[in-house]
C-alpha cells in the first residue's frame, strides 16, 4: 500500500495511509500517514466502533487537507483494549509451533490448489 500511495503521490495524486505498522510505513516513505496502533488490520478502529471508525477517517481527510510537510505523520489517540496482543505478536515458539506449521501448509496447499485452477 504504501508504494502505491508513494507512487500515486509522484503522479500528482495526494494520498492518505492509515496503518498500524508505523515502522514499515514510515520507513516507505508516505506523504501522509494516520497511524492507530491497534493490531494489525485493524487501522480504521474497532470492530464494530463506527464512532470510532467515523474519527479516525475524519483524522485522515483532516490530514489530507491540511498536511504541513512532507512525511507527515499523526496519530490517533485511541487504545486498544488490552496490550495482551503484543505479547503474541509474531510470536513462535514450542507452544505453538506445529500449530503455524499445520496453518502454513494449508495455506501453501489452498493456494497450490488456487492456482491450478
Amino acid at each position: 500500500m504504501s508504494l502505491v500511495a508513494r507512487h500515486l503521490e509522484a503522479n500528482g495524486l495526494p494520498t492518505v495511509v492509515m496503518g498500524c505498522a508505523r515502522d514499515i510505513v514510515e520507513e516507505c516513505g508516505v506523504a501522509r500517514f494516520v497511524f492507530t496502533d491497534f493490531p494489525l488490520g485493524n487501522p480504521s478502529g474497532k470492530p464494530g466502533d463506527a464512532a470510532m471508525q467515523q474519527a479516525i477517517l475524519g483524522t485522515a481527510l483532516d490530514l489530507l487537507e491540511r498536511a504541513w510537510m512532507p512525511r507527515t505523520t499523526v496519530q490517533t489517540p485511541y487504545q486498544w483494549p488490552d496490550d495482551a496482543w503484543r505479547e503474541n505478536f509474531m510470536r513462535v515458539d514450542a507452544s505453538n509451533r506445529e500449530e503455524l506449521a499445520r496453518q502454513g501448509k494449508e495455506r501453501r496447499d489452498l493456494q497450490a490448489r488456487l492456482k491450478k485452477s
